[in-house]
């Protein structure tokens, strides 16, 4: 079983102990520490504490999470949606449903499944054969882009990234207001166009950002021909992938 040990710092004072713990153990969900609390695995200075306990500065917070019982996974076929790999790293957009990791009741089908047949077992060993590769996770029923280490050194550096908050979450929305008509120049393509155009109103939201690319969510307040796309490449970010705008 290992124990890990944590001091909390002014600037956390007040934080329930269960957000506490998932700020600081990004590879624990909040769930299973919720578990741990009710199991009395976790002690605030060698005391049982109550889930609804809010930490407080100096307090010594003590977890101690069993050793996982390991089943064999094993590799499976499955398609990524991979938006970015090189020999160190792999940037996978997770889809709705699928489980990030092997658990009980779903020990097939999930990510690990999936980047284990990709990477052909070259993935970081940090987390154990449970989560190969794994440094942070989102729940089945979310959508989004993941971070998957292929060595233990890229891992290390992730791993502390999150933790410090080096590596950010933005959510940042705006919306785009601008008349979608055709091009002045090229009838193919559609452009900002104040004289024959007609209204179009975009609404986006920052969902997660990567490297060079951000994943968005756009609402559309109209539906003019290639609306999103115009619209984006109008701020200065073009769709990835669109050859067009």
């Amino acid at each position: 079983m290992d124990k890990i040990i944590f001091r909390v710092e002014k600037e956390n004072a007040g934080i329930r102990i269960d957000k506490y713990l998932s700020d600081n153990m990004e590879d624990i969900s909040r769930s299973y520490l919720q578990k741990l609390l009710k199991e009395k695995s976790i002690t605030v200075n060698e005391k049982e504490i109550k889930a609804n306990y809010k930490v407080q500065e100096g307090d010594v917070v003590s977890v101690s999470v069993p050793e996982p019982e390991e089943p064999d996974i094993l590799p499976e076929e499955i398609p990524l949606d991979i938006l970015y790999e090189d020999d160190s790293l792999m940037v996978v957009n997770k889809p709705k449903d699928m489980v990030v990791h092997p658990s009980a009741g779903h020990l097939s089908g999930t990510l690990v499944n999936a980047v284990l047949f990709h990477c052909k077992g070259n993935l970081s060993g940090i987390n154990g054969i449970m989560r190969p590769g794994i440094v942070h996770r989102i729940d089945k029923d979310t959508t989004g882009a993941l971070l998957i280490c292929k060595t233990d050194t890229c891992h290390r550096i992730l791993a502390e990234q999150l933790k410090v908050h080096s590596i950010t979450r933005k959510d940042d929305e705006g919306t785009i207001e601008g008349p979608v008509g055709r091009h002045p120049a090229d009838r193919k393509k559609m452009a900002i166009n104040y004289k024959n155009g007609k209204e179009a109103v975009t609404h986006y939201r920052v969902l997660e950002r990567f490297g060079n690319a951000t994943y968005i969510e756009c609402q559309l307040e109209t539906g003019r021909t290639h609306q999103i796309r115009v619209h984006m490449a109008s701020i200065g970010h073009p769709l990835l992938g669109d050859t067009t705008y």
